[in-house]
C-alpha cells in the first residue's frame, strides 16, 4: 500500500479549501461573538466515561476508543463536542445565569453518517443554558440562520418539531426499549404499515395519534390540523404552540414542519430542528432543546439546568456556501537582491499594515501563484511605491 494513501473517508484540505473554511470559521465565530457567545475550546480526547456519560448508544458506537499510556484507563477521541460543553457549563463554570457558549473543533467518528461524508468534520455549535422558555429556542434558531446568511446560502428552510408531542402519546403507554426504537424508525421513514403493526395492542388514543403523526408534515399549516386530530394533552398542545410562535417569528426562511421526525428522541426533549438549503440533501445545521444534559456531571447549582444548541460542519457547508474571491495583494521584487535599497522596508510595512505581499522568487518571474495580485511594489523617483497591475 502507498505511503501517501490516507484512510477512508479522511482527506487532506487543499489551500484553495482551506482558506474558504478558515474564512468561515472566523466569520461564524464572529457571529456567535456578536449575540454573546463565550468561546470554549474543550480537548479533542477526554476519558471515555466523561466522553460518553449521558450520550446515547450511537455516540458510543462512533467514538474511536484507545488506552492511556500514562495512567492505563480507556480514553475516548470526541465524535460530538456537545457533551463537552454541557460539561464544562455544569463542572467548571457552574453559573447560575444564563451562560452562552460557542466552539469550533475537528470531531472524529469511527463511520461516516453517509456514503460521502467525512469522518472528521469540523463541528462548529452554540449552546444556551439556564432559560427553560422558548426565547432561548428562538435565539438560537435565529443564531443559526444568520451563521449560514454569513456563509452565503440563499433561501434556507427550516424544519421544525418536538420531541414532546411523540412522549405525550407514549405517556403512561409501557413499551420496551426495542419496540420503541422501532416506533421511532417507522415514524421517520412515514411507514404507516408498521407503525400499525407494532401499536396494534397500544391505548386507542396514543395508536390513532401516533398514526396521525404520518400524514402531519408540511407548511405551518400542518400546526392547525395537527390541534384537530391529536389528543388534547397538555404537553402536547403546548408543544403545537411554541412550534407555531416559533414559525411567526423566523424572518427570512421557509419553515416547515414534520411532526413524525423523532430523530433524537432519546436526547432531544423539546424543540428539534433541522435547516436546509437548495443543493444540500441533508440538513446543514440541526439542533434543538435538550433540558438536563449537564446533570449527570452535577451542576453546582441546578442539576436539570435547561440547555438549547445547535452544530453544524463548517466543511460540509463550504461546499453549498458562496464561492469567496481571492484575497487582493501585493506582488513585489525578492528584497534581498543587491541594488534594491528600502525593499525590504517597505515590504514589513505593508505586511504590518495587513496586507499580503508575494515576494517573486529569484528565476519565477514568470510564474503565476495562487493569490490574487492587483498590485505591484514598483521603484519610483528613488521610492518604493504600490501601483496598479
Amino acid at each position: 500500500m502507498s505511503a501517501w494513501l490516507l484512510p477512508d473517508h479522511i482527506a487532506d484540505v487543499l489551500p484553495s479549501e482551506a482558506r474558504h473554511i478558515e474564512e468561515l470559521r472566523r466569520d461564524l465565530l464572529d457571529t456567535a461573538r456578536t449575540y454573546g457567545y463565550e468561546l470554549v475550546i474543550p480537548p479533542l480526547i477526554e476519558h471515555l466515561e466523561s466522553l460518553l456519560t449521558g450520550t446515547g448508544e450511537a455516540l458510543g458506537l462512533q467514538t474511536f476508543k484507545l488506552v492511556d499510556q500514562l495512567s492505563g484507563r480507556s480514553l475516548g477521541l470526541r465524535a460530538d463536542t456537545t457533551p463537552q460543553v454541557a460539561r464544562i457549563d455544569a463542572h467548571l463554570l457552574g453559573r447560575k445565569s444564563i451562560t452562552r457558549l460557542a466552539y469550533c473543533g475537528p470531531v472524529l467518528r469511527a463511520r461516516p453518517e453517509r456514503p460521502q461524508a467525512t469522518r472528521e468534520p469540523l463541528q462548529f455549535g452554540a449552546e444556551i443554558y439556564g432559560h427553560v422558555g422558548r426565547e432561548a429556542d428562538l435565539e438560537i434558531l435565529r443564531l443559526a440562520l444568520d451563521c449560514l446568511r454569513v456563509a452565503g446560502v440563499k433561501q434556507p428552510q427550516v424544519d421544525l418539531g418536538d420531541a414532546r408531542i411523540v412522549r405525550a402519546l407514549l405517556a403512561g403507554v409501557p413499551v420496551e426499549l426495542e419496540r420503541l426504537r422501532a416506533v421511532h424508525a417507522a415514524l421517520a421513514v412515514k411507514d404507516a404499515s408498521e407503525l400499525r403493526r407494532l401499536t396494534a395492542d397500544f391505548p386507542a388514543s396514543a395508536r390513532d395519534g401516533l398514526l396521525a403523526l404520518v400524514g402531519l408534515y408540511g407548511g405551518p399549516e400542518v400546526l392547525d390540523e395537527a390541534e384537530k386530530r391529536l389528543p388534547p394533552m397538555s404537553g402536547l398542545r403546548q408543544a403545537l404552540s411554541d412550534l407555531k410562535w416559533l414559525g411567526q417569528h423566523l424572518q427570512g426562511a421557509t419553515v416547515s414542519c414534520d411532526l413524525a421526525d423523532s430523530r433524537g428522541f432519546a436526547y432531544y426533549s423539546g424543540l428539534r430542528f433541522g435547516i436546509y438549503a437548495e443543493g444540500a440533501g441533508e440538513a446543514l445545521a440541526r439542533g434543538g432543546r435538550y433540558d438536563g444534559v449537564g446533570a449527570v456531571f452535577g451542576h453546582k447549582l441546578d442539576r436539570e439546568r435547561p440547555a438549547a444548541g445547535f452544530s453544524l460542519d463548517v466543511k460540509e457547508l463550504v461546499r453549498v456556501a458562496a464561492p469567496r474571491p481571492l484575497r487582493a495583494a501585493i506582488r513585489a521584487p525578492w528584497p534581498d537582491d543587491v541594488g534594491r535599497p528600502g525593499l525590504r522596508e517597505a515590504v514589513q510595512r505593508l505586511r504590518e499594515h495587513g496586507e499580503t505581499v508575494v515576494c517573486v522568487l529569484p528565476g519565477h518571474e514568470q510564474e503565476t501563484d495562487e493569490f490574487h495580485c492587483d498590485r505591484e511594489l514598483v521603484a519610483a523617483a528613488g521610492h518604493w511605491v504600490v501601483q496598479a497591475l
